[in-house]
């Protein structure tokens, strides 16, 4: 979704000019994507990491 043609209920003009407090609040909401500001690729890539490291320590350990 995009900010780009939504209307702020407040100051009636379009949200992505960030005109008034409210727009600024959600324009900045809805820009922010993934966890703690990671994009959702660079999580994918940090879990499928996580995942190999476990393997190749349990493959190193002969568990």
């Amino acid at each position: 979704m995009s900010c780009q043609h939504l209307v702020c209920a407040q100051c009636a003009h379009p949200v992505i000019e960030g005109r008034c407090a409210v727009c600024r609040a959600n324009r900045e909401r809805m820009h922010n994507h993934g966890f703690a500001g990671l994009s959702p690729a660079l999580l994918a890539g940090l879990l499928l990491a996580l995942l190999f490291l476990t393997l190749v320590l349990k493959h190193l350990s002969g568990l």
